[in-house]
């Protein structure tokens, strides 16, 4: 049984707690096997069993609903929950709010009643489409341009590591619009997946097999209202959405991590090495506690990241920052550990630890990389905090 009794921490909410033992009971009774050899096709199949259990709701605010703000706490509780039982599920809850963040943030009422509605029933597929070959961590060298052309943005240029590209239906689209040099010169865009112009040149195959593409924009006509927020806002849109979706990805790692800790308890109680339970050596013993340590610690980075943010935090770039950086790195050293421990097993393809050490990898790189994020707590450290 995993261990739940973070839970009772004071960083939640008797929601909170509800709200992670029901996804978890749904998950136990709703996930089952999951099929990875088709990952877009799985991937749709996961965006509408989510959709249909009521989950998106929480990944995609409605302010038509009421609702005014993402909760970091539960965007985490899902991750890490979901993470622990697949990782494609985690991906595709994450995809849908991280997709339409812009969107739930800053959107006008027309964009918002056009997607959020659909995107929350999962009924469309969102996606984040921000890096390029030359801009990954640095966004504000972003080449992709919109120009604007009477009452239309005209979009040129290439997206590349898109995740649900392919198979989105609506992509949230940084460019560069021109109002001052560097970051203060980009904007944020709604693209429909059959807009004209817009084609997938590549689909990219990557070590865990995720929805990823390489998109293209040719003489790609977008409407005046296309246009999210202010033009102009990109990177401010851009951070403010990574800012609340940056903890999660250190959550999903948690959950990774924690299954990780489950898989070696089960196998260090159940092999036997030397005439004992390998559990019973001392050098094992060792393992586990590092990994206990480290999964603690993660959750308590991530979760006060997240707790800071819910309670009215402008931002939580450090935070989020520590977080994501030290559960993305610890998930990695557990999963190894794990590994270790399984011996010749844990190598085998489609075991559970083998699986995991191929999810794990991409993490410590996508939505801000490990050594990005440790410039981002030296300079917030340098500042004073």
């Amino acid at each position: 049984m995993p261990d739940s009794s973070f839970l009772r921490w004071p960083f939640f909410e008797d929601a909170h707690r509800d709200f992670a033992i029901r996804l978890d009971q749904w998950a136990r009774g709703s996930l089952g096997d999951i099929d990875h050899a088709d990952v877009d096709a799985t991937c749709r199949r996961l965006v509408t069993a989510l959709g249909d259990g009521g989950w998106l709701t929480h990944a995609a605010v409605d302010p038509a609903d009421g609702a005014d703000r993402l909760d970091a706490r539960t965007l985490c509780l899902a991750r890490e929950t979901l993470a622990r039982h697949d990782g494609l599920a985690d991906f595709a809850f994450a995809m849908q709010g991280l997709g339409s963040g812009a969107l739930s943030l800053f959107g006008d009422a027309n964009q918002q009643r056009t997607w959020l509605p659909a995107v929350r029933a999962g009924h469309a597929i969102a996606a984040f489409a921000l890096t390029e070959a030359r801009s990954g961590s640095d966004v504000a060298a972003i080449e992709c341009a919109a120009r604007r052309d009477g009452d239309a943005y005209v979009l040129d240029g290439e997206k590349t590591w898109i995740s649900n590209g392919g198979i989105a239906d609506v992509y949230t689209v940084f460019a560069r619009t021109g109002e001052a040099p560097g970051a203060r010169g980009l904007s944020a865009f709604v693209v429909p997946a059959d807009t004209p112009g817009l084609s997938i040149a590549e689909r990219l195959e990557v070590t865990a097999p995720h929805p990823l593409a390489r998109l293209r924009f040719e003489n790609c006509r977008l409407p005046a209202d296309a246009l999210i927020g202010e033009a102009g806002a990109g990177f401010r849109i851009a951070m403010s959405v990574l800012d609340v979706f940056r903890s999660t990805v250190g959550a999903a790692a948690l959950g990774f991590a924690r299954r990780a800790l489950d898989a070696a308890l089960e196998r260090v109680q159940e092999r036997e090495l030397f005439g004992a339970p390998m559990a019973e050596l001392q050098m094992v013993q060792g393992h586990l506690a590092d990994m206990a340590l480290d999964v603690d610690a993660a959750a308590l980075l991530v979760y006060r990241a997240a707790w800071t943010k819910d309670a009215g935090a402008a931002r939580v770039s450090r935070e989020a920052a520590m977080a994501k950086l030290f559960a993305t790195e610890r998930a990695q050293v557990v999963i190894d550990k794990a590994l270790q421990l399984h011996g010749g097993d844990g190598v085998r393809a489609g075991s559970t630890v083998e699986s995991l050490y191929r999810e794990i990898r991409a993490l410590r790189i996508y939505e801000g990389a490990t050594d990005v994020q440790k410039l981002i707590i030296a300079r917030s450290t340098l500042a004073g905090g």
